[in-house]
């Protein structure tokens, strides 16, 4: 089986061409507003109105109250929300019930009680992912997207009952030996198919998607 991939942070028609033509299953769309790959509803939707049916349109957010979401999904056709912030087991339920809508939970990571968290998760959402939790030496880290790792090791032999993936600084150059030693199946990339915070390349989308279909 190819290496489920999901490419986050689309913002330009470009890049959305580069990761449907190279295969991803997801893309992702940011709406936090602090991130720069934020991107407004308005240009979201015309990016997501073009997308294939057979690949899932996933909208990040960080801590999103349900009249924002509400709005979000009015203007968005979406498939999936990525809750990214401090959202609770509890907060997640709510959401997942309101909206109707696949949820996937991210967990930051950087150590092995970290992993913990996910437990709580299980039994109120659809998908899990393990990112990199930003050092306190880092100023101004955003909830995910900083092009860092953790250390893979801390997923090796692991696995839970719901789909996961891996995320945090994968790249062309890093994503084999990610795979290989986590042993994840699915796996999201932001930062690592850029040129600049923000500025996806679509070579570097093509190279990571083409390499994913060999792992």
């Amino acid at each position: 089986m190819a290496i489920e991939v999901k490419i986050c942070g689309i913002n330009s028609p470009a890049a959305l061409s580069a990761a449907v033509e190279g295969g991803a299953a997801l893309v992702g769309f940011n709406f936090y507003r602090k991130s720069p790959r934020f991107v407004t509803p308005e240009a979201a939707a015309a990016l997501a109105r073009t997308v294939p049916a057979s690949i899932k349109r996933v909208a990040v957010i960080v801590d999103l109250d349900n009249e924002a979401i509400a709005a979000l999904l009015a203007a968005v056709p979406l498939d999936m929300l990525q809750l990214h912030g401090k959202e609770d087991p509890t907060r997640a339920a709510a959401i997942r019930a309101r909206f109707r809508k696949p949820v996937m939970k991210a967990i930051s990571i950087a150590q092995a009680s970290d992993l913990e968290a996910a437990d709580k998760f299980l039994p109120v959402v659809d998908r899990l992912m393990f990112d990199a939790k930003p050092p306190p030496s880092m100023k101004d880290a955003l909830p995910g997207g900083n092009a860092i790792s953790f250390d893979w090791t801390l997923l090796a032999g692991r696995d839970w009952p719901k789909p996961w993936m891996l995320a945090g600084g994968l790249n062309p150059e890093n994503l084999a030996e990610a795979v290989r030693i986590s042993g994840a199946r699915r796996v999201d990339a932001a930062s690592g198919v850029e040129d600049r915070p923000g500025v996806k390349s679509p070579e570097k989308i093509r190279a990571l998607l083409a390499l994913a279909k060999t792992l």
